[in-house]
């Protein structure tokens, strides 16, 4: 980072960079943890402690990643809603900024993922449901079918109940309501 600061001693500058490089880093390590990459991450890290947008170039320079790396992890970021693009006065070059509210961040990142997985597996589940009924169906006199699918058939429907309660949950996330169960702290 090592960005030029008036004044502060080189000592100082240093210390600086320390400290926000050990953010960078957990920053990048927790998100690893999310699925985004560890680079991706750095990129929000670095772009976090930038007082003003950035440009693809300086970010590259920053970081020493290609432009097309960089250019994917901004991607990526905008994706997940963790960055705006911004106008930049005077230049024709796009500039990024961090949407800084983390809870936010936290909410669109997850409501995102967990929703298009809870669909996927809704999806499943209730076509396996529509199955296993026409498997029933079509040999009503077979207990043996007609207990395992019965079975089955209370085994996915459990399934669907809790994927119903995590399209609520992400709804909580997505509406804030969350936040009057589990308030956000205040500095």
């Amino acid at each position: 980072m090592n960005e030029e600061v008036n004044g502060l001693t080189p000592e100082q500058i240093r210390s600086l960079d320390a400290s926000r490089q050990r953010v960078i880093d957990s920053i990048g390590k927790n998100m690893d943890l999310y699925g985004i990459t560890l680079s991706i991450g750095h990129l929000y890290g670095y772009m976090y402690f930038q007082n003003d947008p950035i440009t693809l170039d300086q970010m590259s320079e920053t970081m020493g990643m290609s432009k097309t790396s960089m250019s994917t992890g901004m991607r990526t970021l905008m994706d997940l809603k963790m960055i705006d693009k911004v106008w930049g006065k005077g230049s024709r070059k796009d500039f990024y900024e961090v949407v800084p509210d983390w809870h936010k961040n936290f909410v669109d990142f997850f409501s995102i993922k967990w929703r298009k997985a809870v669909e996927s597996n809704m999806a499943s589940l209730e076509k396996s449901l529509r199955e296993i009924r026409l498997l029933r169906e079509s040999d009503p006199d077979n207990k043996a079918l007609s207990n395992v699918t019965a079975i089955d058939e209370d085994k996915i429907k459990a399934a669907l109940n809790y994927y119903k309660w995590l399209l609520r949950l992400i709804d909580s996330f997505e509406t804030g309501d969350i936040f009057s169960f589990i308030p956000k702290e205040d500095e």
